[in-house]
């Protein structure tokens, strides 16, 4: 039965694959020709995709950190799946946004002709460094033998936690601080996507602890149970954050951020926030992770709710402030496909998205065959 369940996976892997690489070979053949997003919306699914997995790698290594800089002993046994998983999803972010740009193939101009005036060159540089840091932090983890790397873990994670609230918040400041976007132009942001991170990592994390951590007995219920309780936490904490971002402006009727909230929550796609976030991302996942804790089944399918309909917080960030006018009018004196507020992924968006998800399930896996990233239950210590 467990082999049959394997041999479907992989089917369905090769499915992902197969109609990812059509979606990568209409990029590299027809550009943005195919992408439904255009003078007034010029970032869409790709976008979103991209914050939604760098939320992923910066909440799996600050969690990460909590068994490498404090001493967290119940964390210790993940702190080697959660440097994988924050680096095999940085990559895969990395790998969104570099189909997002128009030429693909100047990547490397931020790094030879930078503008230190950008916040995204600032941005791009403390990814670099983070990158580094991750890929240092894991040789010394699977490596080095424990006596000699325990110390070198923790002084990186101390200078990885800065890293990674530093970029991690100014991917939050780098739609912040776009003036002519009220529905973007808040001081919240940066700390909405801190606390977005480490919700959604820490969700994901849970989800593959019990989903793939060797079944011991009581051990493996004990992290369950912490990684249960962290995370309906922070999904906690971000609603409540969510909920001042949303009720202020609303109460206040500060008109040009009103319009922006409008469209997400009562506008053509209302259900991507009321079912997709709010239901099945949220109050689903609460009531999981609240009645069964430390139930791998129930616990892992409440984490694996609320990490990926995350992904619908990002689509919520990226689409509506775009969508909102920034000109009353202005999108109706010419009229043009491309010139329209009305924006829909389209299947080539999909399929260029399916091929980034596919290359990361096949990172993983590899990671899990050739590295000891499950210990036994009996490392789990309160």
């Amino acid at each position: 039965m467990k082999s049959r369940y394997g041999l479907m996976g992989w089917v369905l892997w090769g499915a992902l694959l197969t109609l990812g690489l059509v979606g990568v070979w209409q990029r590299f053949t027809y550009g943005h020709h195919l992408a439904n997003y255009g003078s007034f919306i010029p970032w869409g699914l790709w976008v979103a995709a991209y914050i939604y997995f760098v939320g992923l790698s910066a909440g799996a290594f600050l969690l990460s950190s909590l068994a490498y800089i404090f001493k967290v002993k119940a964390l210790e046994a993940i702190g080697r799946l959660a440097l994988v998983v924050a680096t095999i999803t940085l990559f895969m972010a990395l790998l969104s946004i570099w189909f997002d740009i128009g030429h693909m193939e100047r990547f490397w101009y931020v790094f030879t002709r930078p503008n230190f005036y950008s916040m995204m060159a600032w941005m791009i540089w403390m990814y670099t460094a983070y990158f580094l840091l991750l890929l240092a932090e894991l040789g010394i983890a699977f490596w080095v033998a424990p006596a000699k790397g325990e110390r070198w873990l923790r002084v990186l994670g101390v200078l990885g936690v800065p890293l990674a609230i530093a970029f991690h918040g100014g991917v939050g400041a780098l739609f912040a601080v776009v003036g002519a976007r009220s529905y973007w132009h808040s001081a919240l942001f940066p700390i909405l996507f801190l606390t977005g991170a480490l919700t959604s990592g820490t969700a994901f994390l849970l989800a593959v602890v019990a989903r793939f951590w060797p079944d011991c007995g009581e051990g493996r219920r004990q992290l369950v149970r912490l990684l249960s309780q962290i995370t309906l936490g922070m999904i906690l904490l971000d609603l409540l954050l969510e909920w001042s971002e949303i009720s202020v402006p609303l109460w206040g009727n500060v008109a040009p951020h009103v319009e922006g909230l409008h469209i997400m929550l009562f506008g053509p796609f209302w259900w991507v926030f009321w079912i997709g976030h709010l239901l099945l991302g949220s109050l689903v996942p609460i009531y999981l992770l609240a009645r069964h804790p430390d139930n791998p089944k129930w616990a892992g399918l409440g984490g694996a709710l609320a990490a990926i309909f995350f992904m619908t917080v990002r689509l919520n960030i990226v689409i509506p402030g775009q969508v909102a006018s920034i000109l009353p009018g202005l999108e109706g004196a010419i009229q043009h496909p491309r010139l329209t507020t009305f924006y829909v992924p389209s299947a080539h968006e999909w399929l260029v998205l399916a091929f980034v998800v596919a290359v990361g399930i096949l990172m993983f896996a590899v990671a899990k065959r050739r590295l000891a990233l499950f210990g036994s239950a009996s490392e789990v210590k309160r």
